[in-house]
């Protein structure tokens, strides 16, 4: 959520501002800023809209001289998206200029004392009151740096700040807490980002900043602080993705690219941990002697990661018999949950930044619980904060609705399930051979359903279905959850209301919405239950909706009875299905947002990376 680019050489900065912070576009935002050092003082430029309205302004940065400079794009928390509101945001001296990824919670108690001091705001946000603190203590000292450090401890909340001084033209200072922030170190020029795609063009050594480090770098040196002022030493690390992994690569958009990427992603995944027809989690502790003493599991996530919690409550209560329950992070921290020693936690985040999600940990470790991370991002403040971490290897992902990210995640919870169950012995040979020889499988198992006849045929029901007003999805067992996901992406990129249920349920109030021309997308895959799923269909059909079903290839001619339109996906252990189902249900949302005349990539409200609660 919001990025923030900043630069430090001897070209001209206002171009690289530009060109990093379209890499970062996919995280979300509503307006975009940059503040360049000119010849005599700070220059700001700032619009309300996409990134194209603030390349217009400034001629592609052309019009902002300089070489010094910060750049952001903001997604808003505090104030409606305006030219105002936008950052970077100036103290009221003018002497400080701020960029802010982040949520500074006691805005409004900091607010009311600086306008007791005679300091005037401008805006809404809270990121004014980041400057104009910093400002007062400036005015206070004289000195930058040391107005920036007084001000760090007041501020409650979570922050990536870049800031520059009109006394101090080469120099920028930036510190981090509970918001992503990277340094780029590059020949006679530094960078600061929010996230790697940014700077990747220009460097690929980096440092990931920590929570309560700062950072003061120019074109020829950098220094990093923790916040009481003593030198820190930092890894510098080599990021091994090339830029080409974070471009389009001939597809329209990256939401389409990245459901292509799902069969190499899910190998990328799977294969390094797969030797020998055995599961291998390296670095990984889930011995027998502590699994046997777990009462219950908990999996904390949000959004479509919460879905995949979901889905692993069936995967590992079948295979461990451990009681194990998905809670939304944003929930689970506030409910004061029953956690301690003989509970493991398992959190699931794509970026490993989500706001909500690592509070939730926190709390965990607090309550004493062992914690597990599922992330996809090395060095992340989840990955860092959990007792143990296991990587999905999904590589970047840019488009906003998530897609190969879910699939590695629901990957390494089957790897989990089947190794935690072969240490309590709840699995019997046979089947963990069976669990392990579908997993190798499994990427195999999705290519087939990325041929060119599959996509079209999902491009045929699109163009068929785009114009209904409603959707309703329905399943039984895994099917219910994956339920979860298709409707989450309809509802994220084509706008379409959308609502997920188990199949069984409708029949206790649902069904009361369904009316002619009705949309139902009914899963039946799960093949024990598949007559009852039938039953269902007919019973929505009996009322007016139109019904498309995804099923498996054996069950196709049955289904088609009673279904308007058919999917179908290859079939694979049972357990695994929910993988496969999952396919066509992203194409297909994908392509009713194409006919709807949706961004895509970009959907209206929504952030990559939510770092704020």
């Amino acid at each position: 959520m919001c990025g923030i680019v900043g630069y430090a050489g001897n070209r001209q900065a206002a171009p690289i501002l530009l060109e990093g912070l379209s890499k970062l576009e996919y995280r979300g935002y509503d307006s975009a800023g940059i503040c360049v050092h000119g010849v005599k003082e700070m220059q700001v430029a700032k619009a309300k809209g996409r990134l194209q309205v603030l390349c217009d302004k400034t001629e592609n940065g052309q019009a902002v001289p300089g070489c010094v400079g910060i750049g952001h794009t903001r997604w808003a928390t505090h104030g409606a998206p305006s030219d105002v509101n936008s950052h970077p945001h100036v103290s009221d001296s003018g002497k400080i200029s701020v960029v802010h990824n982040g949520i500074i919670e006691n805005e409004a108690k900091l607010r009311a004392q600086l306008l007791e001091k005679g300091v005037k705001f401008h805006s809404e946000t809270d990121t004014e009151v980041v400057a104009n603190l910093v400002g007062y203590y400036y005015e206070q000292t004289g000195n930058f740096i040391g107005a920036v450090r007084q001000a760090l401890p007041r501020l409650e909340g979570s922050y990536a700040l870049g800031i520059l001084c009109t006394d101090l033209p080469d120099t920028i200072v930036a510190a981090k807490k509970d918001s992503p922030l990277i340094f780029g170190y590059g020949d006679g020029e530094n960078y600061i980002a929010s996230d790697v795609p940014a700077i990747l063009k220009h460097t690929q050594t980096v440092s990931y900043m920590e929570d309560g480090e700062m950072v003061v770098f120019n074109n020829k040196s950098v220094r990093f602080f923790d916040f009481v002022g003593e030198p820190i030493e930092k890894k510098v690390e080599t990021i091994t993705w090339e830029l080409s992994a974070a471009e389009r690569g001939g597809f329209d958009h990256f939401m389409l690219k990245e459901i292509f990427e799902q069969p190499k992603a899910l190998r990328d995944t799977l294969s390094p941990r797969l030797k020998n027809g055995e599961i291998v989690l390296d670095g990984i502790d889930l011995s027998a002697e502590y699994l046997k003493d777990v009462r219950k599991i908990y999996l904390v996530a949000c959004g479509s990661a919460y879905y995949v919690s979901v889905l692993a409550k069936y995967i590992i209560e079948k295979a461990c018999r451990i009681p194990t329950e998905a809670v939304m992070a944003s929930e689970f921290r506030y409910s004061d949950p029953v956690v301690d020693e003989h509970n493991l936690v398992i959190i699931i985040s794509q970026s490993g930044e989500t706001a909500d999600t690592l509070a939730a940990l926190r709390e965990a470790k607090r309550l004493g619980a062992k914690t597990l991370a599922v992330v996809n991002v090395v060095g992340s403040a989840i990955a860092k904060t959990a007792d143990q971490t296991i990587y999905t290897w999904a590589g970047p992902e840019i488009a906003v609705a998530t897609t190969k990210a879910f699939s590695t995640q629901l990957a390494v919870v089957y790897l989990l399930a089947a190794y935690m169950a072969k240490q309590l012995g709840t699995m019997d040979d046979e089947t963990y051979g069976a669990w392990v020889e579908a997993l190798e499988a499994l990427p195999g198992a999705a290519e087939q359903i990325l041929t060119k006849e599959n996509v079209e045929k999902v491009q045929y029901y699109a163009s068929r279905y785009y114009g209904h007003h409603d959707a309703f999805y329905i399943g039984r067992n895994v099917d219910s959850a994956i339920c979860l996901e298709g409707s989450l992406k309809l509802k994220e990129v084509a706008y379409l209301h959308s609502e997920a249920y188990p199949a069984g349920e409708l029949k206790h109030g649902p069904i009361s919405l369904i009316e002619n021309g009705t949309l139902v997308v009914a899963l039946a895959t799960v093949q024990p239950l598949f007559d009852k799923t039938m039953a269902n269909v007919r019973e929505v059909k009996a009322r007016g909706a139109d019904v498309l079903c995804v099923t498996l290839q054996e069950t196709a001619e049955e289904a088609a009875k009673q279904a308007d339109g058919i999917l179908t996906v290859p079939t694979i252990l049972p357990v695994l299905q929910p993988s496969l189902t999952l396919i066509p249900l992203q194409l297909f949302s994908y392509y009713v947002a194409l006919n709807r005349g949706c961004d895509v990539d970009k959907p209206r409200n929504l952030a990559k990376s939510v770092t704020v609660e």
